[in-house]
């Protein structure tokens, strides 16, 4: 919930004013939600009316949605939307890498999309990547890194306070802009994904409702306090990625951190996304060699994909948005609330299924409207 993308939320408090402090809340307040209800969809009660985990996973909630259509349709869309999402992850990642590197070293003669390259090299290891242990060292060291760059960031952000005005924000702004501030606010909370094994892997897992209430009021409160004191620091000249801002004696230590942050970070999404692929088609084939030997070579086309897609779409906050808007809205808002509706409707009360749909109707709007205006922002980009 506290990744590398809170550094576009500055920007996004550019395009969509005040009402961008209250989506931040909002967007907070219904992913906690719908993370509640999705969970909810694992469970069924037995005949002595007790709760019974009898799924596993969101794909698994989907192929119960779905059944009578089709066995496997559910868990099918699911699993596409899934390593779209993470794919997507992984290129922006690439992208923030790239940009990073061009301002970090903007005395060296070579363009950005070179440096996308560059970056690319140091992530061929990921191919080699088997298991979640080797991702899970990557990433301590990338919260490490996370929080010194928030420190630095914020510490300076505070020097700055005397030149603060809320004048600075706006009171009217272009809908079509707003927009993709809430495909950006919406996709830097998304982690529904990761919440039915999250669960299952908890100890105590009747206290999943409180951790998931405290840890987004948390986030809640860390994106909003980071997003208003860098948007108060700068104002307009907010640029995409918030470090690009800092001095040039600050800009260039905080870059190469936050390009280690990005680096490191891209390994668990790429992991999950190759192993959700790997495990679809690989099913029923019992040839270790070629097991092993397909592992890599669809570790290596994502890899690729990634590199390609960065090079193509190189901007950060469209591409953030244009992902928050279309996967993130799924994965968080559309189907959660639809998969709720239609295994639990006998047992919902009337409030229940009135929040349901009116997440989904909104899911929906926000969903349609952001990727609209993402893609004519990216049309726009490319003249």
């Amino acid at each position: 919930l506290q990744g590398i993308f809170v550094l576009g939320l500055p920007y996004a408090l550019l395009h969509s004013g005040y009402s961008g402090l209250f989506l931040l809340i909002l967007a907070a307040a219904l992913c906690c939600y719908t993370g509640k209800i999705l969970i909810t969809c694992l469970y069924e009660e037995n005949e002595d009316g007790q709760l019974i985990r009898v799924r596993d996973s969101y794909e698994d909630i989907a192929n119960a949605c779905c059944k009578k259509l089709s066995p496997e349709l559910g868990g099918i869309v699911v699993n596409v939307t899934q390593v779209m999402e993470l794919i997507m992850t992984c290129i922006l990642y690439l992208v923030v890498s790239g940009n990073l590197l061009s301002h970090s070293f903007p005395y060296i003669p070579v363009t950005e999309k070179m440096w996308f390259v560059v970056a690319f090299v140091t992530l061929l290891p990921c191919v080699l990547i088997k298991t979640l242990k080797t991702v899970s060292k990557l990433s301590q060291l990338c919260s490490l890194v996370h929080f010194i760059i928030i420190l630095v960031v914020m510490t300076y952000c505070l020097t700055q306070i005397h030149h603060w005005s809320w004048a600075k924000f706006r009171l009217s702004i272009e809908f079509e802009e707003f927009l993709v501030s809430v495909g950006v606010i919406i996709f830097s909370y998304t982690s529904q994904i990761f919440l039915p094994t999250l669960e299952g892997n908890m100890k105590s897992p009747g206290e999943f409702r409180c951790m998931l209430n405290w840890t987004h009021f948390f986030a809640c409160v860390l994106k909003t306090t980071f997003a208003l004191t860098a948007f108060l620091t700068w104002g307009e000249e907010t640029k995409e990625v918030i470090t690009d801002n800092l001095p040039s004696f600050l800009q260039t230590i905080v870059n190469l951190c936050l390009l280690t942050k990005a680096l490191l970070s891209y390994p668990l999404p790429f992991f999950a996304a190759t192993e959700i692929v790997y495990s679809c088609i690989s099913r029923g084939n019992n040839s270790n060699y070629r097991s092993q030997l397909f592992a890599l070579g669809v570790r290596g086309s994502f890899l690729l994909l990634t590199l390609l897609m960065a090079m193509f779409i190189p901007h950060f906050v469209l591409l953030m948005g244009l992902t928050g808007s279309v996967t993130g809205a799924a994965m968080t808002f559309l189907l959660p609330s639809l998969f709720h509706l239609k295994l639990k409707w006998k047992k919902l009360c009337f409030l229940e299924k009135c929040a349901d749909i009116s997440v989904f109707i909104l899911g929906f709007l926000c969903s349609l409207a952001g990727m609209v205006c993402s893609i004519k922002g990216l049309f726009k980009v490319f003249g």
